[in-house]
C-alpha cells in the first residue's frame, strides 16, 4: 500500500474525524493537533490489516482525543471564569438538513457534554451521534462491551435529563430574529431587545482572564438587555470595529473584528421564537479558529 492511499482514505474521512474529535474535545485548534498526530500513526499502518477504514480511524482518533482531553483537564480546572468550547466557523449550510448533526455541534450541547467524564463523552458521541456499534466503541475507549453499554445508558440519561427540547431549525425565522436583535442592539432599542429575549435568558462569557468580560453568567432579560446595549455602544466607539454575521456551530453568531483580527464572537441560541442563551467568546486563544471555515460530517 502507498502513502498516497493512506492520505486518500484519511482525507476522505477527515470531516467526520474532525467532527468526532471536536465534539469530544470542544476545541477546534486542539482537534487539528489530534488529527495531525493521528495521521502520522495512520501512515504507519499496514492497510492490508484494515477491514473497515471508518471504524479503524474513528478508533484511532478517539484514543488520541481522550489522551488530549485528560491532559487538558487541569488547565480547565484552573481556568479564569466560565469555560466555553471554541466556536466553530462553518459554511452557511441548512442546519435542518441533518438535525442530529446540527444539535450535536451546537454550543448548548457542547456545554452540556462538558458535564460528562471523558469516557462518557466519547461513548455518547460515538454512539448517539455517529451510530458506532458497542464493540467498536469498546475498542476505541479501552473498555469491555458490557461496560460501554452501561456508560452509554448513563450518559444518555444524563444528557436527556438536562437538554432542552431540540427541534429542526426554521432558518427564515432564525434569520429574522437575529436581524431584529442586531438592529435593536446597535440602536439601543431596549423595548425591541426585551421583546426578543426569553425571561430567563442567560449570558455566558468566556475570557480566560485575558479580555474584559463578565466573570459569571448574567441571567434575566432586563439585565442581559442592559449589558447588550452597553456592549454595542462601547464597540461602536472603537475605531475600525465591524460586526459580521456568521454561522457558528450551526447557529447564528456575530463576530466583531478590527481589521482581520477577531475581537469576540457572540453565539445566539433561539428556542420557540425567543433568544434563550448568549455565548460570548472573548479569549483570544479561542478566536484563532475563527479564521478557518470547517467542514463537519457524520
Amino acid at each position: 500500500m502507498t502513502t498516497d492511499e493512506h492520505a486518500e482514505r484519511f482525507t476522505l474521512l477527515r470531516p467526520l474525524l474532525f467532527t468526532i474529535v471536536y465534539e469530544i474535545l470542544g476545541s477546534a485548534t486542539e482537534s487539528d493537533d489530534v488529527l495531525q498526530d493521528s495521521y502520522l500513526r495512520w501512515a504507519e499502518v499496514d492497510l492490508a490489516t484494515v477491514r473497515d477504514t471508518r471504524s479503524y480511524l474513528a478508533r484511532l482518533v478517539t484514543r488520541q482525543t481522550l489522551n488530549a482531553l485528560r491532559a487538558s483537564a487541569r488547565r480547565r480546572e484552573d481556568y479564569v471564569g466560565p469555560w466555553l468550547p471554541e466556536p466553530l466557523l462553518l459554511d452557511d449550510v441548512d442546519p435542518s438538513a441533518d438535525v442530529v448533526l446540527a444539535e450535536s455541534v451546537s454550543m448548548a450541547m457542547l456545554v452540556l457534554l462538558e458535564t460528562l467524564t471523558p469516557d462518557e463523552r466519547a461513548v455518547f458521541v460515538l454512539r448517539e451521534v455517529f451510530g458506532f456499534g458497542y464493540d467498536e466503541i469498546a475498542a476505541a475507549v479501552g473498555k469491555s462491551v458490557t461496560t460501554v453499554h452501561q456508560v452509554a445508558h448513563r450518559s444518555r440519561e444524563h444528557v436527556q435529563a438536562r437538554r432542552r427540547r431540540f427541534q429542526p431549525v426554521d432558518v427564515a425565522e432564525t434569520m429574522q430574529i437575529t436581524e431584529r436583535f442586531r438592529t435593536a442592539s446597535v440602536t439601543g432599542d431596549m423595548a425591541g431587545l426585551l421583546s426578543l429575549l426569553a425571561p430567563n435568558v442567560t449570558w455566558t462569557a468566556d475570557s480566560g482572564g485575558k479580555a474584559t468580560a463578565a466573570r459569571s453568567p448574567v441571567v434575566g432579560a432586563q439585565k442581559v438587555a442592559g449589558l447588550l446595549i452597553d456592549l454595542f455602544r462601547t464597540g461602536g466607539r472603537m475605531p475600525g470595529m465591524r460586526i459580521q454575521m456568521v454561522n457558528c456551530n450551526n447557529g447564528p453568531a456575530m463576530v466583531a473584528r478590527i481589521g482581520d483580527r477577531p475581537e469576540g464572537v457572540l453565539l445566539i441560541e433561539i428556542i420557540d421564537g425567543k433568544i434563550t442563551n448568549f455565548y460570548a467568546v472573548r479569549n483570544p486563544d479561542k478566536l484563532v479558529a475563527m479564521t478557518v471555515r470547517r467542514q463537519i460530517s457524520r
